[in-house]
C-alpha cells in the first residue's frame, strides 16, 4: 500500500531532517524519476523532457551509473541534474545503519550529488541522523504509482495530475513502469504546460 499524496502532518513532523515539498510563489513543479538509468527508457524520457522544455532530478541506483555512464552524461548535457538513490536500491528498514551508509557512499563514486533519496522512502533515524551531515535528503509530495501493475494509465496520470506548486513529483525509470510512463509523463507535461507551469531541477541549497 501507497499514498499518492503525503500528508501535510506527515511533512510536518519531519521537516527538519526530511524535504517533501519546494514552496515557491512562482508556478513551478519538481519532477523526479527513481532507479535509473536504463537503456531506452532513460533516452525516451529525456526526449519527453525535451519537447516542453522541462528539466528533472534524476535519483539514479549506483549500479546502473556505473554500468551506463554515458547516460548520466547525457542526462547531464540535457541540463538536468542527477541525484543518490544508493549503490543497490537497499530498504533502509532491512539493513543495519552501518551498510546502509556504505551503500549510499559506494553510489557517491558514480553519482556527483548531496541530494538524497531512500529507496521505497524507508530510512531509519539512525540513517537519518548519519546522512543528513553530507545530505540533503529528499522525499515527494505526489508519488505516480507507476510502478503499480493493479492501477490503469488514466488512473496513473489522475494521481500526478492532483499537483500544485512546489510538489516533488515521483515516477520511475525502470523496466515497471515504461508503459506508464509512455502514457502519463508527455500527458502531463503538456497539462501544466498549458497552464503556465515550469518544471525545474530540486535545488542543493535547501
Amino acid at each position: 500500500m501507497y499514498l499518492v499524496k503525503t500528508p501535510l502532518i506527515i511533512s510536518k513532523l519531519s521537516s527538519r531532517s526530511l524535504v517533501w515539498k519546494i514552496p515557491n510563489k512562482e508556478k513551478k513543479l519538481f519532477l523526479s524519476f527513481d532507479d535509473g538509468p536504463i537503456p531506452y527508457l532513460t533516452m525516451d524520457i529525456l526526449y519527453y523532457l525535451a519537447e516542453f522544455n522541462a528539466k528533472a532530478t534524476f535519483f539514479c541506483v549506483g549500479e546502473n551509473a556505473k554500468k551506463y555512464p554515458e547516460l548520466i552524461q547525457r542526462i547531464l548535457d540535457d541540463g538536468h541534474s542527477v541525484a543518490n538513490h544508493s549503490f543497490q536500491h537497499i530498504s533502509g528498514w532491512k539493513t543495519a545503519t552501518k551498510k546502509y551508509i556504505g551503500n549510499v557512499k559506494e553510489a557517491s563514486k558514480y553519482i556527483d550529488s548531496k541530494l538524497f533519496r531512500p529507496p521505497y522512502g524507508r530510512i531509519s533515524y539512525s540513517q537519518i541522523k548519519e546522512l543528513k551531515a553530507d545530505y540533503k535528503i529528499i522525499m515527494w509530495s505526489i508519488l505516480s504509482g507507476d510502478f503499480d501493475e493493479k492501477i490503469s494509465n488514466d488512473q496513473c496520470l489522475n494521481n500526478v495530475l492532483q499537483s500544485k506548486e512546489g510538489d516533488i513529483i515521483v515516477f520511475h525509470d525502470n523496466i515497471k513502469s515504461q508503459e506508464k510512463i509512455h502514457h502519463v509523463l508527455p500527458r502531463f507535461l503538456e497539462h501544466f504546460t498549458k497552464l503556465g507551469y515550469q518544471f525545474d531541477v530540486i535545488p542543493n541549497n535547501l
